[in-house]
C-alpha cells in the first residue's frame, strides 16, 4: 500500500455569523492530572465503506466542533509564572489530504505493523495538538487518521469529541457539551495525603535515569511484534465463569462474578507472564487506568474536558502469578481497581499540589520495554465506532502501530457481536509460546 499526500494545511475553529470569535490571548492552566499523564500524541485510525462524504464537509465539522472545543486548536505553553498552560490562542490543527494506491479491501483487516505510519501524521516533534489525515482508496473507502496529544485529553474526553466533530458534520449541534473548568480539583486544607504516590503516580529524576539505562542494556525494539488476538463472545463467557469461579466460598467477600474486563486482562496477565518465561521470583504489575468521573465524590460530569485517570497496579511474584488459579490473578485486578476510590483521588490531588520539585510522572510513552510488567489501555466503553460524518459509522477502528513492549490496546471487535481484539506487543522469541497458550483456559 503506497500512500501520497496530496496536500497539509493548518485550519481554524470556525464561528457562526451570529457568534463573536472569543480573544486568543486567553489560557487555561493544567491540572494535576494534566501533568501526570503521558506526554505524546497517540494515533488512531477509522475506516468507512463508500459512500463517503467529500474532504471539505469533514474539514467544516472538524472546524465547527474546533470552536466548541478550543483546547485542541491552541498549543501548550506556559503563563508569565512559568506555569503549564493551554493557550487558546486558536492557531489551529494540522489537516492531512491523501491518497493510496489501492482498494481498502486489498489491505483489510489492517494488521498492526510499521505501514499503518502512513496513515496518520507524524507523532513525533509536533506542535499542533490534533491533527488529522483523510486518505481515500481506489474503491471509493476512506480512512481517517486522527492524532490528538494526551496532555490536553484523556481517552473518555477525546471520545466525546471526535462524536461531536461527527455531529458537527451531519448539521446537528454539539450534544453534549464539554465542561471546561480545569480548576475544579483544589487541594484541601490541611492537606491529608492517605496513600504512597511517590513510585506510583510520580518517581524522582534520578530513578527514570536508571531505568532508561536498564532498556538501553536490553532487547533492541526491533524484536517487538504487535499480535492481534480475537477473542469471541463464547470464549469470554468461558473465562468470565472460570474466574469468578470462587467468588461463592465463604471467603470471599462478594459472590458477584468479576467484569469481562478483569477476567480478560487476568488471563492475558498469566499467558504474556508465562511466554515471557520470567523466573519465578520476580516482580510483575499491570497499569490499569481508572476513571476518576466516576469515582470522586461529588461526582465529575461525564462531559468534563481534559484528563481524570489515574492508575491500579495489581502486583504479584510470578511464582504466585502462575501457580495460583486465575481467580487469583483476577481478584488481584479487582481489588487494585476498586482501592483507586474518592479518597485515593482526593489524596493525589492533595500531594500533586505539594509534591517535591525533582518528582515526575511515571506514566512515560518513551519506554518501549515494559517488561516484567504491562499496562492495558481498553477502549471498550469509549464510543469510538459513533464517529459519524453523514454516511454512516465506521466499519472499524484500531490504534495506530505502538510497538511498546507490554503495552496492550483492548477494543471492542468491529465485527460488532460483543467479541474483543487484543493488541498485545511481544518479543518475537515469546510469542510462539504466547500464541499457543493465549486460547487456554488452563495455564497449569
Amino acid at each position: 500500500m503506497k500512500v501520497k499526500i496530496e496536500s497539509s494545511k493548518i485550519i481554524k475553529p470556525f464561528y457562526e455569523d451570529n457568534i463573536i470569535p472569543p480573544s486568543t490571548k486567553t489560557y487555561i492552566p493544567l491540572s494535576v492530572f494534566d501533568k501526570v499523564t503521558y506526554e505524546a500524541q497517540i494515533a488512531i485510525i477509522y475506516a468507512y465503506r463508500p459512500p463517503t462524504p467529500p474532504n471539505a464537509a469533514i474539514q467544516l465539522g472538524l472546524q465547527k466542533a474546533l470552536a466548541i472545543y478550543r483546547e485542541w486548536a491552541g498549543r501548550l505553553g506556559k503563563d508569565e509564572n512559568g506555569i503549564p498552560v493551554i493557550s487558546l490562542n486558536d492557531e489551529g490543527v494540522r489537516f492531512v489530504e491523501a491518497s493510496a494506491d489501492s482498494t481498502l479491501d486489498k489491505v483489510m483487516p489492517f494488521k498492526p505493523s510499521a505501514s499503518l505510519l502512513n496513515l496518520h501524521p507524524r507523532l513525533n516533534n509536533v506542535v499542533e495538538l490534533v491533527q488529522v489525515q483523510v486518505t481515500r482508496f481506489t474503491c471509493g473507502s476512506l480512512v481517517v487518521g486522527f492524532t490528538a496529544h494526551h496532555t490536553v485529553a484523556d481517552g473518555h474526553s477525546t471520545s466525546n469529541f471526535l462524536v461531536a466533530w461527527g455531529q458537527a458534520c451531519r448539521g446537528l449541534d454539539i450534544n453534549p457539551l464539554p465542561l471546561h473548568d480545569r480548576t475544579i480539583f483544589n487541594p484541601r486544607n490541611p492537606p491529608l495525603i492517605e496513600y504512597e504516590h511517590k513510585g506510583t503516580e510520580f518517581m524522582s529524576k534520578s530513578v527514570k535515569k536508571e531505568n532508561s539505562l536498564d532498556e538501553s542494556t536490553h532487547h533492541v525494539t526491533e524484536d517487538i511484534v504487535v499480535h492481534k488476538v480475537h477473542f469471541t463472545v463464547e470464549f469470554l463467557a468461558k473465562l468470565k465463569v472460570k474466574a469468578s469461579s470462587m467468588n461463592n466460598n465463604n471467603n470471599s467477600n462478594s459472590n458477584r462474578p468479576y467484569s469481562t474486563f478483569e477476567s480478560l486482562v487476568a488471563h492475558l496477565w498469566r499467558a504474556i507472564t508465562k511466554a515471557r518465561g520470567l523466573s519465578g521470583f520476580e516482580t510483575t504489575h499491570i497499569r490499569i487506568s481508572v476513571n476518576g468521573r466516576m469515582r470522586l465524590n461529588p461526582r465529575v460530569p461525564n462531559e468534563y474536558f481534559g484528563n481524570l485517570v489515574l492508575w491500579a497496579f495489581p502486583t504479584s511474584k510470578v511464582k504466585d502469578l502462575l501457580r495460583e488459579p486465575l481467580p487469583y490473578a483476577t481478584k488481584l485486578i479487582h481489588d487494585a481497581v476498586v482501592k483507586v476510590n474518592n479518597n485515593y483521588f482526593r489524596s493525589f490531588i492533595d500531594f500533586a499540589n505539594h509534591k517535591d520539585e525533582d518528582l515526575i510522572p511515571t506514566a512515560d510513552m518513551n519506554k518501549h520495554i515494559l517488561c516484567p510488567n504491562l499496562e492495558v489501555d481498553s477502549w471498550l466503553r469509549f464510543p469510538f465506532y459513533d464517529l459519524d460524518f453523514g454516511m454512516g459509522c465506521p466499519y472499524m477502528f484500531m490504534p495506530s502501530y505502538f510497538p511498546t513492549e507490554g503495552m496492550m490496546f483492548l477494543l471492542p471487535s468491529f465485527i460488532g457481536d460483543g467479541s474483543i481484539d487484543a493488541f498485545i506487543p511481544l518479543f518475537q522469541d515469546n510469542l510462539p509460546t504466547f500464541k499457543k497458550i493465549c486460547y487456554s483456559l488452563d495455564l497449569a
